[in-house]
């Protein structure tokens, strides 16, 4: 499948509070993306972000991505107190999206189910309109 995505050993809780006050010194939101290494709809949206010139442009506009590992298999529960901090957006399947204010308070929480294409991919210009209406005021 490639290189990890996410770190399995980092701290999400950590990861968050550093994106945090990035985004209140750059005036910009928090893009939390809770995932795991094996899940092919976490690289798919990934590959958005970074092959999709507009949706790359708008997400280094407006927010600090955090990739949070919340892997559950083998045993292994990384993050649980993130999922469970912003109420178990895991419940919504992975990946799932979680957006913070640059204060840290939750936004709102989107299942990426609905930004997909139909097919195998999402679609730019969902997940371009789900990061406008979220982007912060300027």
């Amino acid at each position: 499948m490639g290189p990890d995505l996410y770190d399995t050993q980092a701290d999400g809780t950590a990861q968050i509070a550093a994106a945090v006050a990035k985004a209140k010194a750059e005036n910009k939101r928090v893009l939390v993306k809770l995932g795991a290494n094996w899940c092919i709809w976490c690289r798919r949206l990934s590959h958005t972000f970074e092959s999709d010139a507009a949706v790359a442009k708008a997400l280094q506009e407006n927010y600090v991505l955090v990739l949070v590992d919340v892997n559950h298999r083998h045993g292994k529960k990384r993050n649980d107190t993130v999922n469970d901090r912003y109420g178990n957006p895991m419940a919504q399947g992975l990946p799932v999206l979680v957006v913070l204010d640059a204060d840290g308070k939750q936004l709102t929480t989107q299942e990426t189910g609905a930004l997909e294409d139909g097919k195998s991919a999402h679609d730019p210009a969902k997940v371009i309109a789900f990061l406008q209406k979220w982007a912060a005021k300027r």
